[in-house]
């Protein structure tokens, strides 16, 4: 590339980092166009703060990606700085030497990806080869750091990020996967160690790594996303975007002290969720969608939420992002006004968003493992004279009645089953979907596997089919999918829906009547939510 020619990293058709595979589902990279969605919201945020000025034309901005994969983001924010500077310094070569010395800087997060991160932003795997568009830099690294990090064990677990010792407690073949920038308790110092001197940034972005699986799958696995988040913070950037898993707004395992941080702050100005991964990394099998937020040190206020999803329109409000009284961010603007009606006609405190204790529909929804039986159950395959049926994985078995360790007030009554894990979609979140898995009646004399959720109990056949045809209405499920964060159709997913009476079915119809919804809302809950019929044998969808 002649420097005397201009400085673009675009010239090359395809783009390079439009075409690489994903390292894992845990460390996905970031396709330059969404990069370049991130970089904008901060460059708005910036002239709104700064009068109206150009982030890109200010040659003392300081970047930092602490988890920097492709260098996409350093990439990008290079390109445009390259433009922005260009009257004040006009000499490329001058120029394209402050920006990668004094604003540009990274944090490797793998030996590998330090070296396509330089390549991507110097041009060369090395900062001071030959090729390297910059000839200022002494160290191989320049200004995209990466030694190797080991983690720091105690009682089996890393102290810093709960890495497990024995799957990470590797051979110096393999990368140890302890990242460097939240590996220590002063994150100020480290700075100062890895770059030199004092240094402040003005705006952290990146993608960071999602979780640590050591063993898990899927959402059993650790997340480690939030870490990078809060250390984030720790150094007072003026402008800090990081694009993470949504699955925080209202679960994920031990991110109750985040969410909670993160919805009470009012830092947090704009968060744009993406209900399907695929929509902004193809071919990323991350269930329950991701987002990016836009978290503003100087300029606290109230949250601007997008929605995005296919060819869908977006749908934006501003609006708080932790409702009075409840402990999860409600992820569709739509679905708030929708629960305000509902909260109305069931709560006898107006301001509140929670129901009354004895209108909960959670409190008829029992834990995992309602009768002590695993999901690897299996039982006898013929009944004996005391032997009772169990709804298993994959059809029915049998049990005598005495080794039923739990749930024994539910045997004799009518219940109604519905799965812990809903119906899967692919790599992809898919509208409308049906949000649990197809509840079905258990009769007297039934139980279930950890498979199910048992529902109940219920004094008669009747009471339990109409609670059944409850459980089938789009609006009920709505209910279930705004506190619902994963495919697991754990008992809290249920806080939102209240009891009914159960001596009469319910429809659709009926519900929008008792709680009022406007033809928009009712569009929007047809939307979201498929048709369910309990009769149907399919999982799918």
């Amino acid at each position: 590339m002649s420097m005397q020619t201009g400085f673009d990293f675009h010239g090359r058709n395809p783009d390079v980092l439009t075409c690489i595979a994903n390292l894992s589902n845990d460390e996905v990279f970031t396709p330059p166009e969404l990069a370049n969605r991130m970089l904008d919201t901060v460059a708005a945020a910036w002239s709104t703060d700064h009068g109206g000025a150009n982030i890109w034309a200010n040659k003392n901005v300081k970047f930092l990606d602490p988890s920097t994969k492709s260098g996409v983001f350093l990439r990008e924010i290079t390109s445009r700085l390259a433009t922005g500077l260009a009257d004040q310094i006009p000499d490329i070569q001058e120029r394209v030497d402050h920006i990668l010395t004094r604003q540009v800087f990274g944090i490797g997060i793998t030996h590998l990806t330090s070296m396509l991160a330089r390549r991507s932003v110097y041009c060369s795997k090395h900062a001071n080869g030959a090729h390297s568009i910059s000839a200022r830099f002494e160290s191989d690294a320049g200004n995209i750091w990466f030694e190797r990090t080991e983690h720091t064990w105690k009682k089996d677990k890393c102290q810093y990020c709960g890495a497990s010792q024995v799957s990470f407690d590797r051979g110096k073949g393999l990368e140890t996967h302890a990242y460097a920038f939240i590996h220590t308790h002063d994150i100020t110092t480290r700075m100062a160690e890895l770059f030199g001197g004092d240094m402040q940034f003005d705006v952290i972005i990146g993608n960071p790594p999602y979780q640590l699986d050591d063993g898990g799958y899927g959402t059993s696995a650790a997340p480690i996303y939030h870490r990078f988040v809060d250390q984030a913070k720790a150094l007072e950037p003026r402008y800090l975007s990081m694009i993470i898993p949504a699955r925080w707004f209202s679960g994920g395992k031990g991110l109750d002290a985040f969410r909670a941080s993160m919805l009470s702050d009012d830092r947090l100005r704009s968060i744009d969720d993406f209900l399907s991964a695929a929509d902004v990394f193809p071919g990323v099998g991350l269930k329950g969608g991701v987002c990016y937020f836009l978290w503003n040190r100087d300029n606290p206020g109230s949250c601007r939420v997008a929605t995005h999803f296919g060819d869908w329109p977006v749908s934006a409000a501003v609006r708080p992002l932790l409702e009075e009284g409840v402990g999860v961010f409600v992820r569709f603007n739509e679905g708030v006004s929708i629960l305000r009606k509902i909260l109305a006609v069931e709560s006898e405190d107006s301001n509140s968003m929670t129901l009354p204790e004895n209108k909960r529909f959670d409190r008829l929804v029992s834990s995992r493992k309602p009768f002590g039986l695993d999901t690897t159950f299996k039982g006898k395959r013929g009944k004996g004279g005391n032997d009772i049926k169990v709804y298993r994985n994959g059809g029915t078995g049998y049990i005598a009645r005495n080794q039923v360790s739990s749930g024994v007030h539910f045997i004799e009554k009518w219940k109604v089953f519905t799965g812990y894990v809903a119906p899967g979609t692919g790599n992809r979140d898919t509208y409308p979907h049906r949000i649990i898995a197809t509840p079905f009646i258990g009769e007297p004399g039934t139980i279930s596997s950890e498979t199910y959720l048992c529902i109940g109990p219920f004094n008669s056949k009747s009471e339990a089919e109409n609670a059944l045809s409850y459980l089938a209405c789009r609006l009920t499920r709505l209910l279930i999918l705004l506190h619902k964060p994963s495919q697991h159709t754990t008992r809290k997913v249920y806080t939102f829906v209240p009891i009914q009476d159960w001596n009469k079915k319910w429809s659709d119809q009926d519900l929008y009547d008792k709680y009022g919804l406007s033809d928009a809302e009712i569009e929007f809950v047809e939307k979201i939510v498929r048709p369910l019929h309990t009769g149907e044998d399919s999982e799918n969808g």
